[in-house]
């Protein structure tokens, strides 16, 4: 092996051993090419497998993952297209039906959103996936529910006010969480997440773990102020409110919560050690004071009138 031939291969293995094992997930957008929406949309539905070198870390994307995504067949093209979303006209004409339907449809609980957003108009804005709905119109199964009139069922229930979208895509949305780590805590947060703080209370005594849990939950969908109008209609849709939902997630949290603890316990403050016995005061010392001849006073103040007499006297 020559010296050039040494040369490049220890440069080689230098730059190898430089170059990081995982990048943040910022980084892996702009490496795949996607906006930040389809990124983490393509984490939800388990197209981008993530990690955190750290129990409740920042996510982060490994070299060779991007390098696998890269792989893809039909990357970039059919990749993108098999995370593309729609509202709700651009849905019904893929799937060659009204609006109006489509609604129904959605509002019923057949097609299910994969996200939402708050519009300028505090209207809530449901997105699906473009080839979940392809999929749903192709299946002969569903050929009834596209034409014709709905089943005496649904229609009773949708004149009834049913609306399960918002519960629908928590379902999804719990599911996508709980794909993406397998630490038993992070796991039991990502449920709590869709739990209201007054029901996580009854099940969690410990305010340790009730903290642990706040740390490890995922990042809230708004950054604005917790009171603002849009905050609270954001809050609505990600917080269980059907009482058989509820009763789903707690009976969760709670296995889940077991399993935790079972791997480790919750982290506390570090305990200072108990104060030993207070050591028995020491008697004071007092310096022994030089004995004062009888004349003198022990106080410096105005000298009584009998001493001044006594002093005339023996001046005199």
């Amino acid at each position: 092996m020559t010296g050039d031939t040494i040369t490049q291969s220890v440069s080689a293995a230098a730059t190898e051993a430089a170059a990081p094992t995982s990048v943040a997930t910022s980084r892996a957008a702009r490496e795949l090419g996607l906006k930040r929406g389809e990124f983490e949309l393509a984490v939800m539905l388990g197209r981008i497998r993530t990690s955190s070198d750290m129990v409740g870390g920042p996510r982060r994307v490994t070299g060779e993952e991007i390098e696998r995504v890269r792989a893809t067949e039909g990357f970039p093209e059919t990749w993108m297209e098999r995370i593309r979303t729609v509202g709700t006209t651009e849905g019904a004409s893929l799937m060659g039906i009204t609006t109006t339907r489509f609604t129904r449809l959605s509002r019923a609980g057949f097609v299910t959103p994969v996200k939402f957003y708050v519009n300028r108009y505090r209207a809530v804005v449901w997105l699906y996936l473009a080839e979940d709905l392809r999929q749903f119109a192709e299946s002969e199964v569903n050929a009834a529910l596209l034409t014709g009139r709905a089943p005496a069922a649904i229609r009773a229930q949708l004149e009834a006010g049913v609306d399960v979208r918002a519960r629908n895509w928590r379902g999804r949305h719990a599911g996508s969480l709980l794909r993406q780590s397998d630490d038993p805590w992070e796991r039991a947060a990502a449920v709590a997440s869709l739990l209201d703080p007054v029901q996580i209370a009854e099940l969690i005594k410990d305010p340790y773990e009730r903290a642990y849990l706040n740390r490890l939950m995922p990042d809230p969908f708004t950054r604005g102020p917790a009171d603002s109008p849009t905050a609270r209609i954001i809050q609505k849709i990600t917080t269980a409110d059907d009482p058989d939902e509820i009763r789903w997630l707690r009976a969760n949290l709670t296995i889940g919560l077991s399993q935790a603890r079972r791997e480790r316990p919750a982290p506390r403050p570090a305990q200072r050690p108990a104060p030993g016995p207070t050591p028995d005061p020491q008697p004071e010392r007092v310096a022994p004071q030089a004995e004062q001849p009888d004349d003198a006073s022990e106080e410096r103040g105005p000298e009584p009138r009998g001493l001044l007499k006594w002093l005339r006297r023996r001046g005199g």
